[in-house]
């Protein structure tokens, strides 16, 4: 199981490293990098994919510089966080809490 406070570790030591994913994805959806590093930092992971491929993955809640709340899927590959993908969560998917996926 990813550990936040590791990914909050490698944020600190500036070793995110961005998929093209990622980086195509928020500048669509006009997320900062320090959006991303707020949201890391002041995040809890409420979801954990120990499947995923070739590194086990999480998704993050938290909020952006301006408090709005944002979703960060990062990985933990031992010496540095790959941000997958971020995004504002919609109630559409989640509930009001935006942390419980509906269907569940």
């Amino acid at each position: 199981m990813i550990d936040i406070k590791n990914i909050q570790e490698y944020c600190k030591n500036d070793m995110l490293l961005f998929s093209n994913h990622a980086l195509e994805r928020i500048r669509q959806r006009g997320i900062k990098i320090k959006d991303i590093e707020s949201c890391i930092m002041s995040g809890e992971i409420i979801e954990q994919y120990p499947d995923d491929f070739p590194f086990p993955s999480c998704l993050i809640f938290g909020a952006c510089v301006s408090g709005k709340i944002l979703h960060v899927v990062a990985s933990d590959e031992g010496t540095a966080s790959r941000i997958i993908t971020a995004y504002f969560p919609s109630l559409d998917k989640f509930e009001n809490d935006l942390k419980t996926r509906k269907g569940r």
